[in-house]
Formats: C-alpha cells, structure tokens, sequence
C-alpha cells in the first residue's frame, strides 16, 4: 500500500527515535531506505501515523543491523516523503533530510531502538550565497542532477546557495567520514568549499 507523507513543523521537536547508517545525511537531501527490523518497522509505522521525522545519525562503532550501534552525536532529522509496502514486514522509503541536530541525551527501548533528546541547530537565515569563486560546483552539481535526473533531487534545487550546493557535492564525493560529519555540524559551509573543489579535482583525475 503505498502512501505520501506531507510535511509538519519541527522546530519544538525534544524526543525522536535514532537510525543510526552507514551514511550522512544533510538538509535537502534524499535518501532511500529499506526498512525490515521489527524495531524499524514500528518506527516507520509510528512516523507515518504521527507525521513525524526520525533521526539519521553516522555510525561510528556497529552495525546497521542487530545490537544498537553506537552513533555520531550530530544527525539530521528525516522525513518520510514515499513509502511503500512490498511484502509484509517491509517498508521501502524516500526520505528527506530536514534539520540539523546535536544529541544531548540517548537511550535504547526494551526493542533496541534508540531514543535521543537532540537540540536542533538553527539554519542561516537568509542562507549563504554561493561565491562566484566557487559557481564552478554549481554547474557541476547542475550537470550532475541533469544526468540523473531531477526526480532523485528533492526540490526545490538551490543551487546558489553555498551549503546546498556543498551538501549535494559531500553525498556523492568519496569523502572522509570525520569531514562529512564536520561539514553536516558546520554552521558555516563557506569553509568546506575549497576541500570539495579539490575532492572534485582529485575525482576527475583518477578517472583520467
């Protein structure tokens, strides 16, 4: 049975479930999962029902799957955009990363799903322009989603703006965990932009 989720408020949000990834996910960007542990399911469950967003966390010691693995302490909240039901105790998602947060205090249920307080991380208001320096990413990211396709890009694309445009480079850049976490934390992106511009030189390269 498949279904779309519309968007809520998050800004008063104390207490969310964690699903701690192989992955970091930043504001605006997509992110598909299947969903098969009972712990996850029920989230999944409790999310479409209440309209709610969990959190997605980097591991950094565990697994994704069996004994709660232990998380990075910053994460961004996701929200479930498209589901789907393809077989019972399976759930298939698009989700979309929403705000930045920093866990305060975590804990495990009696089914191994983590719980955390987080505080979330206030965004740019208005969001940093791109500089001109840098509008060499900006065609390329544009190329890029040209290639895929927009539909795998949640919209709207910004691609003028500086932490959008870095944020969409970090997901697809072979990139050192440690920076992506910094990048996601950052509350200036301007920074990163130059050790991006060089991951990408590094990138087209070894494809030479």
């Amino acid at each position: 049975m498949p279904g779309t989720a519309q968007g809520a408020d998050v800004a008063d949000i104390a207490d969310i479930p964690i699903f701690p990834l192989n992955t970091v996910l930043y504001p605006g960007g997509r992110l598909p999962l299947r969903i098969f542990e009972t712990r996850y399911v029920d989230m999944t469950k409790a999310c479409i029902r209440d309209n709610s967003v969990f959190g997605v966390c980097q591991i950094l010691e565990g697994q994704e799957t069996g004994k709660p693995a232990v998380p990075a302490r910053v994460g961004c909240t996701a929200r479930i955009v498209q589901w789907d039901v393809p077989a019972a105790g399976l759930f298939t998602l698009v989700t979309e990363g929403e705000s930045v947060f920093r866990i305060q205090e975590q804990w495990s249920t009696k089914g191994g799903l983590l719980r955390a307080n987080v505080r979330l991380q206030e965004p740019l208001e208005p969001p940093a322009a791109l500089p001109e320096r840098y509008k060499r990413l900006s065609r390329l990211l544009q190329e890029i989603i040209e290639k895929l396709g927009a539909e795998h890009f949640a919209s709207p694309l910004r691609l003028n703006e500086a932490a959008w445009v870095a944020w969409r480079l970090a997901e697809m850049l072979p990139l050192e965990r440690d920076f992506k976490l910094r990048l996601l934390e950052a509350g200036d992106p301007l920074e990163f932009l130059g050790p991006i511009e060089e991951a990408v030189r590094s990138a087209v390269k070894d494809r030479h």
